[in-house]
């Protein structure tokens, strides 16, 4: 299996910069502030430019903020986000969905699942939060996802190498195991050596020195609940971390 390096971006800028360093697959979504929710498909459309259908494009279900238990028009909103994607030219989506128990929400899963075929699928995660990870990724096996993103249900995913190894001991080659979550320059050799995952993920940005502001601007003036530093996706730190993973 080749090395791939997945980088999640929200903005065209942000595309633009993850090609440059030498993504091998982009993971689109809008409001990574919120943790990454589903993309538009303008967003979906002008990336595919950039690309030139080089680059495998994966867009995000995820339709609010929060946790990922959702009612039934919650879920008929990605369904229908789902299709209107696919048929703009994603070329894989990346979802997840939780009971109040831990579980996998298996019937809302199979939903989707009918809803981006033949599209590949990714758990995104909504994993980290099962309250049984080796019973569970036996459940996403059988409903057909391609891989699972885990932080091995730690805060990143250097504290969690023990439990991403023990997956990917059970499952073998039945699903890729992609370990995502606080990945750095610091930590990516540690995570490398302790899971020997061939697939990583991570946004890989840095704080935007000279944030755009309108001349005459009040500094009373707030649209939204942010206030902290602009993000944006660096291309430089990407470029680095692809050149660990390739002589890893």
């Amino acid at each position: 299996m080749s090395k791939v390096l997945e980088v999640c971006v929200d903005s065209l800028d942000g595309a633009a910069a993850a090609i440059a360093g030498g993504a091998g697959r982009l993971e689109l979504c809008s409001s990574l502030l919120e943790g990454g929710l589903t993309p538009t498909p303008g967003f979906l459309i002008q990336v595919q430019n950039l690309t030139a259908n080089k680059i495998p494009i994966y867009c995000m279900l995820r339709c609010r903020p929060g946790n990922f238990i959702y009612n039934r028009q919650e879920q008929e909103v990605m369904i229908e986000d789902a299709k209107i994607l696919r048929k703009h030219g994603a070329n894989g989506f990346v979802f997840g969905a939780l009971l109040e128990n831990g579980a996998v929400d298996m019937k809302m899963c199979r939903e989707l699942v009918k809803a981006c075929y033949p599209c590949p699928i990714t758990f995104h995660r909504a994993f980290d939060f099962c309250e049984r990870p080796t019973i569970e990724i036996e459940v996403i096996i059988d409903l057909g996802f391609e891989r699972v993103l885990t932080s091995g249900k730690q805060a990143n995913a250097q504290l969690g190498v023990k439990l991403i190894k023990k997956l990917m001991e059970q499952v073998g080659n039945r699903i890729i195991i992609m370990p995502g979550g606080g990945i750095n320059k610091e930590n990516f050799k540690y995570i490398m050596e302790h899971t020997e995952a061939k697939e990583y993920h991570g946004s890989f940005r840095k704080v935007k020195t000279h944030p755009e502001k309108q001349e005459g601007q009040s500094e009373t003036i707030k649209v939204g609940c942010h206030e902290g530093p602009i993000y944006e996706t660096d291309q430089d730190y990407i470029a680095e971390i692809l050149n660990m993973l390739n002589n890893c």
